[in-house]
């Protein structure tokens, strides 16, 4: 059977890491025919409808994408036989890497007959079908494009002088955004060419957004879990609560990612003694494909993230890492989240949070290795922030925790 043609006759709901994120790559798929859309949002639901099923050992990741997809199921129009639902997995230790058989057996349990497609690369994308080169290329751009309007937000919504305005240009963006991405039967030129007008037209709409700058803001890199510190609900709407406290959040992208896993293929070509291959130069081509497609796209931005520049190559993210978490033996989101953390000091941020689900091994293990990296950058200040589903206040930690980065920021200039 061929799962594209299942997929067209479906709606697929793609989780949502972010809003923005979930909502571009529902764009892509509907440029391959296939009806897609976000996930609902996070709620008290979402947890209470997920528990019935979970043993309390699940991360929160996994708690927070069941639950959606279970609201889905309590919809009046709900049809099983007419959904499908997204969820990626990975390889290694974490946890997440389980949840795709999980999930697949709840629903099995459950009789729903509702359609688990998890599009991976180990599988040459079978579950996408014929149109699988093109969903990825276009999944790529729309990857760089929610990561820029996310940027292009969390670095103006501090300065607003009418609250409200720069998330309505936000959301103007990702609907700009997601028409030039879902336009069917169009070729690859023809598509970067209509994202990047997009993507013009919405850098100008929140350049033209009232901002006072007069105050000094602390900037705070934002690093951790790439579930929890993209998902609003998850981690309770620590984005909006650092702006209440004079800061601008510096979140590291979900791109990043993407870059470290294509690095981790080159390394592991390398070591089955392949460097000179057909696999190795397929890898190469394949990257130079997506440099080319995310340089035209962020060269847009360029006077806009003067100052927030990402590293030229991940490598670089891998190396200030390093001394403290060396890539050969240790792997995934603590390394990247200790190499942006000391990125973003060597950028002038006052500080940085690492937001982590409850019990998560990443955030442990960085939580271990952190006092070190503050007592050897002048006590720069880094947090780890634990979430479990439980929407508790975290207001007074954070105060307390941007006291610290403004001291550290004034112990900075008068060094200076």
């Amino acid at each position: 059977m061929n799962t594209q043609n299942t997929l067209r006759q479906r709606t697929l709901y793609i989780p949502q890491m972010s809003y923005e994120g979930a909502a571009c790559m529902a764009a892509a798929f509907r440029s391959i025919g296939v009806n897609a859309k976000p996930s609902p949002n996070g709620d008290e639901q979402t947890l209470e409808l997920a528990r019935k099923y979970l043993s309390g050992d699940e991360c929160l990741p996994q708690l927070v994408v069941l639950g959606n997809f279970l609201k889905v199921t309590e919809q009046p129009d709900f049809a099983p036989e007419k959904t499908a639902f997204m969820l990626p997995t990975s390889n290694g230790p974490c946890r997440y890497g389980h949840y795709l058989p999980l999930t697949r057996k709840i629903f099995k349990d459950r009789g729903d007959g509702v359609m688990i497609c998890s599009p991976t690369s180990t599988n040459g994308y079978k579950d996408i079908g014929e149109e699988a080169q093109n969903l990825v290329r276009t999944g790529w751009r729309a990857v760089i494009a929610s990561d820029i309007l996310r940027k292009m937000r969390n670095l103006i919504r501090p300065y607003e002088m009418q609250s409200g305005i720069t998330d309505q240009v936000f959301q103007e963006s990702v609907d700009r955004v997601q028409r030039a991405l879902e336009r069917q039967h169009v070729s690859h030129v023809q598509r970067l060419k209509e994202l990047i007008h997009a993507l013009e037209e919405s850098r100008d709409a929140f350049r033209n957004v009232p901002v006072d700058r007069s105050q000094t803001k602390l900037i705070i890199g934002v690093v951790g879990e790439i579930y929890c510190r993209h998902n609003s609900f998850s981690n309770n709407n620590i984005i909006k609560l650092i702006e209440k406290y004079d800061g601008v959040a510096w979140v590291a992208d979900i791109s990043e990612w993407v870059w470290y896993t294509n690095d981790e293929e080159k390394v592991r070509i390398k070591d089955m003694k392949k460097g000179f291959s057909f696999q190795m130069l397929g890898c190469k081509l394949r990257q130079a494909v997506m440099h080319h497609d995310e340089k035209k796209m962020l060269d847009l931005f360029k006077k806009d993230f003067q100052g927030f520049e990402e590293p030229h190559h991940v490598r670089e993210i891998l190396d200030l890492a390093r001394p403290y978490l060396p890539r050969e033996g240790s792997n995934g989101e603590m390394v990247m989240s200790m190499g942006k953390a000391l990125w973003a000091h060597k950028k002038g941020a006052a500080g940085v949070i690492d937001i982590s689900p409850f019990s998560c091994m990443n955030g442990i293990i960085t939580e271990a290795v952190y006092p070190r990296v503050s007592r050897e950058h002048n006590n720069f200040p880094i947090r780890v922030f634990y979430f479990d589903g439980n929407q508790t206040s975290i207001e007074s930690d954070l105060e307390i925790f941007m006291e610290l980065a403004r001291n550290y920021q004034k112990r900075q200039k008068s060094i200076h």
